[in-house]
Parts: C-alpha cells; structure tokens; sequence
C-alpha cells in the first residue's frame, strides 16, 4: 500500500511543525518582555530591513511585531518620493519617524534604498548614489551618539528561490498586494543588485552600524533567526535565549563568498 512509507515522513514535517511553533511562542514572550523593559528605560530602537524583493522582510517583520506594543511600534514603509521630497536633503523624508523614548521603528526599506535600488533602476544619478555613500556615515553616526540603537539587517536570498516566490505571488491571489512591476526587473538584474549590495555592505558596515545577514532561503529558520538577533542586541538583563545559527545569521564582513550571488 503507498500509504505506509509515507507515514514516517508525514510524522517528522508534523514533529517539525510542531518544534517551530513552540520556539515561536517562546520567543514571542521574550519580544514582549524585552520591548516593556525597552519601553520602562526610554530606548530608542530603529531596525532596518533591507534586502531584493521576496526575500522575506514582509513576512519577518509580520512575525516579529506580532504582539508588539502598537503605541510603541511603528512600521514605516515609505511609498515613492513626491517631487517636493526629491528636492530635500536627502535624510529628510526620513527623520520624522525617527523613535522618541521608548519607541521602536521598523523600516521596511530605509534610506539604503540610495544604495541599492535606485542606483539599479536608474532612479538617482551616480552623483547621488556617491553623496548618499559618503554622507550616511555621518548619519548614521549622529543616530547613535542620539542613543538610538541601530539594527540593520539584510535578508539574502538565493536566485532560484527568488523566482520561486515571485512565480508564487503571480498565482496567488490573496498575495495581490505583493505583485509589482519591478517583480520582473527583480531578476533581469539579479548581478546587478548583487554588486550593489556587496559595494553598500562592504562601504556601511560600520563598527557603531553593522550589517547582519541573514539568510531567508528557509523562511521560518530565518524569523526565529530574526528574532533571536534582535532579541541579542536589545540585550535585556536576565534574558536567556539560544544562540543565532550561525549559518543563517552572520556579520557583513564574515559573509564574504556565503552571499547569493
């Protein structure tokens, strides 16, 4: 009968199922207690999700704000610039949603968007790209001197999976909101984005800044990673908690040759 061989691997994805759901919950409680303590000591968290499209930041960002205080958490997913904001300082459109005390702010996209994606799509001219590479640094040095505590995450993911998932948003309707038409452009210039994002890792990972990678091939590996790493950083006093896997999660200037290229 070819129900019975079946069985045993039917029991393990169950057994895996059930694992994950328990370390979710878990970690859960830990975001809880580690946001109340962030919020009781006036911390100010920005956390950067970066990273091609459909390599996860949607659905790591919807697990880890999950049961987060709404009053105290923003997600901020800015659309395209109007033409009043494309004459600004660049940083402009951004500051306003910087966190006060206690507060945590989430960018869906941030202001690396000037390193990677529009210089790709043609969006900034080379002039802009090299100011906004030379002047983030003084940026992002100012947050943190502020006190702010910067994450800044980039979600690698390789081509074949890429393809796979935009193919899947295509054919799904209730992921309607995620179909757009840069879906295409995704992979018409995969090298391209690559050597961009190796430039922007390579020139912004700073010692008071750093880049972590994580890899989002396995999507429910990687939002426990994404979770476990912010969870670290916040460093609550008493926290206890497993360590990141270090072959889902790693320093910019470790992953040298690990990244999907």
């Amino acid at each position: 009968m070819s129900s019975g061989p079946k069985a045993p691997d039917q029991k393990s994805k169950a057994a895996k199922s059930k694992d994950y759901d328990a370390l979710y919950d878990a970690l859960q409680v830990q975001i809880v207690e580690s946001q109340d303590w962030a919020i009781k000591n006036g911390i100010k968290t920005v956390i950067i999700f970066e990273g091609r499209d459909a390599a996860g930041k949607d659905g790591a960002i919807k697990r880890l704000t999950e049961n987060m205080a709404p009053r105290q958490t923003r997600v901020v997913a800015l659309p395209k610039p109007t033409d009043r904001e494309l004459t600004q300082w660049y940083f402009q459109r951004y500051a306003p949603h910087l966190p006060a005390a206690g507060e945590t702010v989430i960018f869906n996209r941030s202001w690396y968007n000037r390193a990677t994606v529009e210089p790709v799509m043609g969006f900034c001219t080379p002039d802009q790209h090299h100011a906004f590479m030379n002047e983030v640094d003084d940026f992002e040095r100012m947050l943190t001197h502020s006190g702010i505590i910067l994450i800044k995450l980039w979600l690698d993911i390789s081509r074949d999976e890429q393809a796979k998932r935009l193919s899947e948003r295509m054919s799904d309707p209730i992921k309607r909101f995620k179909v757009s038409p840069m879906d295409k452009e995704a992979q018409d210039h995969w090298d391209d984005y690559s050597r961009a994002r190796d430039h922007m890792l390579a020139e912004t990972h700073y010692a008071y800044a750093p880049w972590t990678v994580i890899k989002t091939d396995k999507k429910k590996q990687a939002r426990l990673n994404v979770m476990r790493y912010i969870l670290q950083v916040w460093g609550r006093p008493g926290l206890q908690l497993a360590k990141t896997d270090p072959d889902i999660v790693m320093a910019a200037d470790k992953a040298k040759g690990q990244l999907n290229s």
